[in-house]
């Protein structure tokens, strides 16, 4: 994985998260409210230290059903406390009891009947409440530091979680485009890494050029809070005054087949960046699997953006942040900040 350069100026702080699950909280924000009847059974679920997959299994077992009969709508981690919804299908009969399923590391908080399965992807957002412990670094500019992250946002990232352990799924993308066979659940993994890894390339180069959040020449510009994009278009005041308000952002490449949409400036930045032998392979493999180009919004914008002092070296932080975008960028954005056992790694 490509080191990121980091916006805002160098580090403010150092310190350790994910000390204990409770550290990290994630509540998914639902996108639809429940029908009240149908074949389906919504589950709102607190787990501690479960990642979603294991829980799908679980409610299966517990539902007497096979797991493709479970839905969710987006993928949790392991070390964390985290409150998400999930479906399982259950038509004509009732669900067993809700005690069987429950445990000290799984709660059902609600349970209510739905006439669809839960798709991938159904929902507002993410809500976060994350405690940094071991804090190191000028009180003063850290709290400036988060002013200015919530005023002007960060980058927008693809966070390590979609590359593996020390960046191995990006080399396993390597190994597959050479054509080392994968297991068809592996292919999509890998293919997301290598576009991710590109993408952060050129997100990277515009950061370090202070042009993350800021118009280069035939720019193309995403809505806010939706995945549909315009432009390249003239510079106007029209515009200035909607990115200033974030209701569009620059967008970068998800690589694929075809051309970039962006002209001048802009295309010549993207194109610069990803010139070099490697990621020329990287973009081959992603041509020869079929994906399409499509691009992504450069900056991410923390909503609701709170800070606590819990102790002198305690920090809590919450803050809410749309589907597919990471945590992990607000943090990088304030300082180096690691897992216990990997400061320094």
């Amino acid at each position: 994985m490509t080191a990121l350069a980091r916006a805002h100026g160098p580090a403010v702080l150092t310190a350790v998260y994910r000390a204990r699950p409770e550290d990290f909280v994630v509540e998914e924000l639902p996108g639809f409210e429940p029908s009240g009847s149908g074949e389906h059974l919504l589950l709102d679920i607190e787990k501690r230290g479960m990642n979603t997959a294991f829980a799908a299994k679980r409610i299966a077992e517990w539902a007497g059903v096979k797991e493709m009969a479970v839905g969710y709508a987006g993928l949790k981690d392991r070390h964390a406390v985290t409150r998400q919804r999930f479906s399982v299908h259950l038509p004509g009969r009732d669900a067993p009891d809700l005690d069987a399923l429950q445990d000290g590391s799984l709660r059902v908080l609600a349970a209510t009947r739905h006439s669809r399965k839960l798709p991938r992807g159904a929902l507002a957002g993410n809500r976060f409440e994350l405690t940094l412990r071991d804090v190191r670094g000028d009180r003063a500019s850290i709290d400036a530091r988060i002013a200015a992250v919530a005023a002007r946002g960060v980058p927008n990232y693809f966070g390590e979680q979609r590359f593996g352990r020390g960046g191995g799924n990006v080399e396993q993308a390597r190994a597959m485009f050479g054509g080392r066979r994968v297991r068809r659940e592996e292919r999509s993994l890998l293919l997301s890494a290598a576009r991710s890894e590109l993408f952060n390339r050129v997100l990277g180069e515009r950061v370090s050029r202070d042009c993350w959040d800021a118009p280069l020449d035939g720019e193309v510009w995403m809505l806010d809070g939706r995945r549909s994009i315009f432009g390249p278009e003239p510079w106007s005041a029209d515009l200035a005054d909607r990115l200033a308000r974030f209701d569009i952002h620059p967008t970068g490449p998800l690589w694929g087949r075809g051309a970039l949409r962006s002209e001048g400036e802009c295309r010549a930045l993207e194109e610069a960046v990803l010139a070099d032998a490697d990621a020329l392979s990287l973009r081959r493999g992603l041509e020869a699997a079929g994906l399409e180009q499509e691009r992504r919004a450069l900056r991410l914008r923390p909503a609701d953006m709170a800070a606590d002092w819990a102790a002198d070296d305690v920090l809590v932080l919450r803050f809410s942040l749309p589907p597919g975008t990471y945590a992990t960028c607000v943090l990088e954005a304030l300082g180096d900040v690691d897992e216990p056992g990997r400061a320094g790694a």
